[in-house]
This record gives structure tokens, sequence and C-alpha cells, in this order.
């Protein structure tokens, strides 16, 4: 089941879809985690995939050309592969072109431009195609103005970096949508985007508009209609507090969902930083969420087990729910335990 979602008209990238999937000359899956993702959560927006020769990766997609992809209905190729440094490697280049002469629109999460590299700029000028780097913000983002806004909202937050926030987000998006609930997923980092096909990465805005993306990102709707969006850093972690804090305000959740990595006892990326425990976690947030949403409230606890056997994670499950009050699941893992973290959620 793809992510359905009713993108607000303001200041939110949209992408070309569907997509063909650009493997480059990935030899490790770890760095094709955006075309894996998408895979995963947006299959039925994948036609296919486009590798070089000497890639061995593959998402188990039709392999197509650039022109066979267009005729089979694709409109964006995505660079689905990360490479050192975020760079469009040179021998990349071809393939690329030969996407946009076949009528696709490039859609890169890349650190670098395009405007870098001479080739895509003449070829782009040449076809009339577009390059949509979804790391550059849209323009013209306003200040957050922190008033209340009709719908509901659903936000994922953490106790670290790279958690779940995202997966959790959109287990919850599809649970709510397999319930009928009137919901979008809401898109705030690269891959996110690419799945949904629209979003804001939010951890690009500069600082003093972050609360403001968050606003037009999930805008004014309907009383039943739910927004879920992807949280992004820890209002705990020493880098990425600052954009957390501003997705809080300005996405006003009426529900958080805290996520954690079981076992985990230590920030990402900044040795000697402990994480904090998930009591804390659940307090902070509701402290500070509480500034623009007073009714805001805690469903419960996202809890990543990936590194423990089934039997294992379902100890921690119970015995983590049992400590804190709250309903505890694996969304990957699924099962009861989910759906009555989804119910929790809904009440």
């Amino acid at each position: 089941m793809t992510i359905q979602v009713k993108a607000p008209d303001f200041g939110v990238i949209q992408l070309p879809q569907p997509y063909l999937l650009f493997l480059g000359d990935a030899v490790d899956p770890a760095y094709a985690k955006t075309a894996l993702g998408l895979r995963d959560w947006a299959g039925d927006q994948c036609v296919g995939e486009l590798s070089l020769p000497q890639a061995t990766v593959t998402t188990g997609l039709p392999k197509l050309s650039a022109k066979a992809a267009y005729d089979a209905g694709a409109r964006g190729l995505v660079i689905g592969i990360a490479s050192v440094g975020g760079q469009i490697r040179p021998n990349w280049v071809p393939a690329l072109v030969e996407a946009l002469e076949a009528g696709l629109d490039v859609i890169s999460g890349m650190h670098s431009s395009y405007l870098d590299v001479p080739e895509l700029v003449a070829a782009i000028e040449r076809t009339g195609r577009r390059f949509i780097e979804v790391r550059r913000p849209p323009a013209d983002i306003p200040i957050g103005n922190g008033q209340k806004r009709s719908g509901k909202r659903l936000l994922t937050v953490g106790t670290d970096c790279a958690l779940g926030k995202k997966y959790t987000a959109l287990a919850i998006a599809r649970a709510f949508a397999a319930r009928g609930v009137d919901s979008d997923f809401r898109a705030t980092g690269q891959t996110g985007i690419m799945i949904a096909g629209s979003g804001i990465p939010i951890d690009s805005i500069v600082c003093d508009f972050t609360a403001g993306a968050a606003e037009i990102l999930s805008p004014a709707a309907p009383d039943d209609h739910w927004d879920v969006v992807e949280g992004q850093g820890s209002l705990f972690h020493p880098s990425y507090a600052g954009v957390s804090l501003g997705l809080l305000h300005g996405s006003q959740p009426d529900v958080l969902v805290v996520c954690h990595e079981a076992g985990r006892t230590a920030m990402a990326g900044v040795p000697g930083y402990v994480t904090p425990t998930l009591q804390q976690t659940i307090d902070l947030n509701l402290l500070l969420g509480s500034r623009t949403n007073p009714a805001i409230r805690c469903a419960g606890i996202s809890l990543n087990t990936a590194a423990y056997s089934a039997e294992e994670a379902a100890t921690i499950i119970a015995e983590t729910s049992a400590a804190l009050g709250l309903p505890v699941a694996d969304p990957i893992r699924g099962g009861e335990a989910f759906e009555r973290l989804v119910d929790a959620c809904l009440i």
C-alpha cells in the first residue's frame, strides 16, 4: 500500500511519479537505503530499476532502460543511492543525461548540486527537463505564528537520531489508512519526501523558519483529518535539537509517539553523551510541545528491536510497556502490540 498524500499548495516540494530507481554502481545495500525504502514503502510508484554494469545491489524490480521506463509510465528517475561525501559521481553522469533525454526528471537527495556538473546543465537546457534537489528547501517560507489550526496531527519524536522516526510515521500512516482514517503522511526528510512524493526537507531550513515550514507542511484540515508528521533529530541531541524543537512547535501535534532503539545507550555522533530515558523524552517533549498545543499527549512508544530475536523483542516490549504504563510496539514487527499503539493514537 502506497502512502497517499494530499499535498499542501504552498512551499512544498512536488515530485513526478512513478519512479525509475537508479542504483548506479552500488555494491553495498547500506548505500542503497533510499532505493530500498522506496521499494518497501512506495512500491506501486516504482516501475523498475536502472543500474550500471558493475552494480551488485538490486531492489528486485524489473531492470529497465530510461526510455523503457518512460514508456512504462515513469516520470522521474530517483538517485536511490548515496556516495561518500554526497557527490554525484562522474560515472553516473551519462546515465542521468540519458534519463533526461528520455523525458524523465531526475530527483536527487545528494549534497552536491547538478550545477557543478556541466554535462547535466547542458542536458537540462537541451531537454527542458528538471533536476529536482530535495535537499533544497522551497523559497519564501514564513516564520511560525503559533496559531491553532484545525485537524489533528501526530508527530514521531525520538531519544536520539536515526532510530526509526520515519518508519514509525510511515507504519502509523499505513495503519490509519487501513482503518479508513482520513490521513496523510507528511515528509520532512529526503527519503520520506521521495516516498510520499511531496514534503519539505526540514533540516535544510534556516532555523528561524523551521516552525513556519512545519505549519505549511501540515495546514488546517477537517476536524477528523490526521497528518502523520515524520520527526527529525532529538530534543536531547547537542547537534540537532534545534530542528526538533522547531518541528515540534510548528506541527502542533495532538499526539506524540516516542521512538527509541532498544539497547542504545550513547547518542549518535557525539561521544560522551548518553541517551535520555524514555520518561525524560516524554516529559520534555510534552513540556515544550504544550507551548503551541496545550492538549498534547503521548500515545506510546515505538521501539526499534531489530537487533533482537522475536522472543527477546517481545520481552523488552512487554517490560517497557509495564514500566511506563503505555502501549509499546515495534511497528516493523507489527502484531497485537502495534495495533494497541495505533488504538492509543486514535483515542
